[in-house]
């Protein structure tokens, strides 16, 4: 059974920092490319960050310079660092497996993150 599983969102001021996380499980982890998406309310799904099984990573203009994905395979684990944070990064946080292009079917119930003085 796959589980995807977000958590460490929260409320922070403009200019602040948070760390989400994806615990993964029922995956081949190491194998699998990785994405962080985003959508908030009223908007379409927004791709964040793209984290190849080797470590390479991409990042959505919108986040480039601010955001930093990572992952650990050991762990099954990856995260998005995220600063700087802005009102318009507002959105309900996902991870999923990202391989040519395309989300798997399975996911996880997402993390708030809110940004808001």
């Amino acid at each position: 059974q796959v589980q995807l599983v977000e958590s460490g969102g929260g409320l922070v001021q403009p200019g602040g920092s948070l760390r989400i996380s994806c615990a993964t499980s029922g995956i081949v982890f190491g194998i699998n490319d990785m994405a962080w998406c985003r959508q908030a309310p009223g908007k379409q799904r927004e791709l964040v960050a793209v984290i190849s099984r080797g470590g390479r990573t991409n990042y959505a203009d919108s986040v480039k310079g601010r955001f930093t994905t990572s992952r650990d395979n050991a762990k099954n684990t990856m995260y998005l660092q995220m600063n700087k944070l802005k009102p318009e990064d507002t959105a309900v946080y996902y991870c999923n497996t990202y391989n040519e292009g395309r989300y798997s079917a399975y996911w996880g119930q997402g993390t708030q993150v809110t940004v808001s003085s």
